[in-house]
């Protein structure tokens, strides 16, 4: 589809969206034809302040301006047009966490994120009194584990949302959430909270007295597609201090990672399936039906519009390599030579594929944070090796990207029993952007074809812009699954990685010493503090 950018840009009729991830906050426009044309990003890290993983309030405005203003800038400089309106926005933030606020919009406590395991006592009670897994880093995990806690602030508690739904209310004034990023928060029935599932956590909390319903201070739950307020005069200044965006603007239903990653993937119909892996990772299965049972590894949420999904989600991921490749660099760099970073992860994710067969006895844990899949309360990254192991590079990286996608298997493992079947599985993050060595070894440690789109790298904030282009573009009818499918992605083809024989056998070989290995895990997470 052609079209002239410039006028586009200047009627309106392009999209914004924003997504807060774990390591960057990234805004990005799409045109008529829904692909980028600007975009603008600023990285960020959480830090460790007394126990809690937690993001900085303040460093959520500095980041979303740094992100917007880029993006204006390069859209100014490539197309010679100074971005005023928009057809619509979508926010879209790391899911889960913990923001409770009083009646004057107060903050009652740090930003708890996802990454926070602290919650066991209070998962284990909900998932036993609702009959449904309530993983540890759910937002109604760290309500109820305040509560049990005696902590002060739970007295004062007027609403309680996660990242995505704090920086949208901000935005609009409406404390809402789309139905994917609201069922992080507490179970969904369809479209709305569980009704038997918010009565029984009433009764949980009744003995601790806290003064207020559960149903009372969650955000109002939304379907894709539903109007979730407009640009206010205070938000146009939060997003844009220039004073050159225009108030009023419509923004669709704020949205998880995991909702907009299935949408940057077109994984929102039965049977699709995607994987995002980057700081964290996680996969997405869209169910035909229940699971059998209930598993304290696999997560039941939804796609934006409600649908059921099992999603296995694991705290680490790549942070681990990511600091040995900031070690290697600093290792050359001492030794009076100059490298990218962007050229060591070239050289990371090429060399490992010519590793050996068994990394040559290395192992490899990635566990910056506490893993709950794997039982580990702690994060204790380590490295272990057979006193003979060959000490090449090539069997380290190896090792070191098997270990980014290890704990994932392991929970997929649960998803075979169960016959839940895809057609297909899209892959986006940064794991898959170098080469395609991570969509090589991702297909082989699942044993089925992964595919990754061009688009992958855009990631949710493309998931978000593109939600907000089915809120304003949908005529009578019309599903999500049919405008990603119909509107977007029809000529947006790719080819898949078909899982190696040798690739998948090599895999299977280092999980087996990764399981037993375990065990040298968990006791650094006991004796090492």
């Amino acid at each position: 589809m052609e079209y002239d950018i410039h006028s586009a840009v200047m009627e309106g009729h392009t999209y914004l969206g924003i997504e807060l991830g774990s390591t960057r906050i990234k805004s990005v426009l799409i045109g008529m034809d829904y692909a980028p044309i600007a975009s603008g990003v600023h990285t960020w890290e959480n830090r460790l302040v007394n126990g809690v993983w937690t993001y900085d309030l303040e460093d959520v405005w500095e980041g979303i301006q740094v992100s917007f203003a880029r993006l204006v800038s390069e859209l100014k400089s490539k197309y010679g047009v100074q971005l005023t309106t928009l057809g619509g926005v979508g926010v879209s933030a790391m899911m889960h966490g913990y923001l409770p606020f009083d009646h004057n919009g107060k903050p009652l406590t740090e930003f708890r994120s996802w990454r926070n395991v602290m919650t066991e006592e209070a998962s284990a009670r909900l998932t036993e009194a609702f009959g449904f897994n309530v993983p540890l880093r759910w937002s109604v995990a760290h309500l109820f584990q305040a509560v049990m806690n005696g902590e002060a602030h739970i007295y004062d508690i007027a609403r309680l949302t996660t990242l995505a739904g704090y920086v949208h209310e901000q935005l609009t004034g409406q404390n809402v959430l789309g139905v994917g990023e609201a069922s992080g928060m507490f179970p969904v029935d369809g479209l709305a909270y569980d009704a038997k599932m918010l009565a029984a956590f009433d009764k949980l909390a009744e003995p601790y007295s806290p003064g207020w319903n559960i149903a009372d201070i969650l955000p109002r739950v939304l379907n894709a597609g539903e109007a979730a307020g407009s640009l206010t005069p205070e938000g146009a200044r939060r997003l844009d201090p220039t004073g050159r965006l225009s108030v009023g603007i419509p923004f669709c239903p704020p949205e998880g990672d995991a909702g907009t990653g299935m949408v940057a993937t077109n994984s929102v119909a039965p049977r699709t399936g995607n994987i995002s892996a980057g700081t964290s990772v996680f996969a997405m299965a869209v169910l035909e039906k229940p699971l059998s049972k209930v598993y304290p590894e696999v997560d039941i949420v939804t796609t934006p519009t409600g649908k059921p999904v099992a999603m296995i989600h694991c705290n680490n991921c790549t942070s681990d390599m990511d600091a040995w490749v900031e070690l290697t660099r600093q290792a050359i760099e001492l030794a009076g030579a100059k490298v990218s970073l962007a050229s060591l992860y070239d050289a990371f994710y090429g060399k490992a594929l010519e590793g050996d067969y068994d990394c040559g006895g290395m192992l490899a844990y990635n566990y910056v944070s506490g893993e709950p899949i794997t039982g580990m309360k702690h994060g204790r990254p380590l490295f272990v090796r057979m006193p003979d192991s060959p000490m090449s590079f090539p069997n380290f990286a190896r090792a070191q990207l098997y270990s980014a996608i290890a704990t994932l298997r392991l929970g997929m493992d649960i998803l075979e029993q169960e016959n839940v079947t895809l057609d297909r599985l899209m892959g986006h993050g940064g794991f898959f952007k170098t080469g395609d060595t991570g969509q090589r070894l991702m297909a082989a440690s699942l044993n089925v074809p992964v595919t990754v789109l061009g688009s992958a790298a855009e990631g949710g904030a493309w998931g978000g812009a593109l939600l907000a282009a089915y809120h304003a573009q949908r005529v009578a009818g019309e599903t999500l699954e049919a405008f990603l499918e119909n509107r977007v992605f029809a000529d947006r083809a790719a080819t898949p990685a078909v899982p190696d024989p040798d690739e998948a056998q090599s895999f299977s070989a280092y999980m087996e010493r990764y399981k037993k290995g375990l065990a040298i895990e968990r006791t650094a997470v006991d004796v090492l503090d």
